[in-house]
């Protein structure tokens, strides 16, 4: 080259210069909504970390919802409580038993006559008849130990004479609640039983030394019943006995 430009040079020269400015003017420079349009977004985003920032300084309060609804259990229990109380007061005449049945329900909400007589009832079959057979297992669970010691001494007495007892439960005519205490955080109900059975002992030869296997007898028993307030264990145990008159 001479150190000249030609035409043609000079022409794509001013052509490219006119390109790069118009690029220029697209993309290197900011209109007010480009500048109103970023400042908006920058002002979100700092909206958004600020907000992020709090909710992990936030502390879950309860609600007031919750606290209502246990208001309203509360309130609940109370009314079921009363509601028993009262239902006590029928249930049986003496008012000795009456304030020792309330007593109890009161240190243990759970607590039903009704429901503890069903169970009463079914244990006094249970034992009455395991004890005539000489069921030691199943009478280690319904009865205290004192309890235990005494029916495992007659059962062991019968055994060394040979004697065996033939049984048979016919039911219970009548069973009423006639004790009731809550002492050192032990519950006691006492119940009289009027049963009728046939029972007949005898001895090494078979015959009948008493009782009658022929013969219906009626059987009164005074059993005391108890069970610590609050066990996890829901049974009561046979505690204390004596003959009804």
């Amino acid at each position: 080259m001479d150190g000249k430009i030609d035409l043609i040079t000079l022409i794509s020269l001013v052509v490219a210069i006119v390109a790069i400015w118009k690029l220029r003017s697209v993309l290197g420079q900011r209109t007010n909504q480009d500048e109103t349009r970023i400042d908006q977004q920058l002002r979100a985003r700092q909206e958004r970390e600020r907000q992020a920032a709090a909710n992990q300084k936030v502390v879950a309060m309860p609600r007031r919802g919750a606290d209502e609804a246990g208001a309203a259990a509360s309130a609940a229990d109370q009314a079921a409580l009363a509601q028993a109380e009262e239902k006590l007061k029928t249930f049986s005449p003496d008012p000795a038993v009456e304030q020792g049945l309330l007593a109890i329900l009161r240190a243990e909400g759970a607590f039903d006559p009704a429901n503890f007589m069903l169970g009463a009832k079914q244990a006094y079959e249970m034992i009455v008849t395991a004890f005539a057979e000489g069921n030691r297992r199943m009478l280690k669970d319904l009865l205290s130990k004192e309890v235990m010691e005494g029916f495992n001494a007659a059962i062991t007495d019968r055994e060394r004479k040979g004697e065996v007892i033939d049984q048979s439960f016919v039911g219970i005519n009548k069973a009423d609640i006639v004790g009731a205490e809550l002492k050192n955080g032990v519950a006691t109900v006492t119940v009289k039983f009027e049963s009728q059975l046939i029972s007949a002992t005898r001895n090494k030869a078979g015959e009948v030394i008493a009782g009658d296997p022929q013969r219906i007898a009626d059987v009164t028993d005074i059993w005391s019943f108890a069970r610590e307030v609050g066990s996890r264990s829901p049974n009561w145990k046979l505690v204390a006995t004596e003959p009804g008159s």
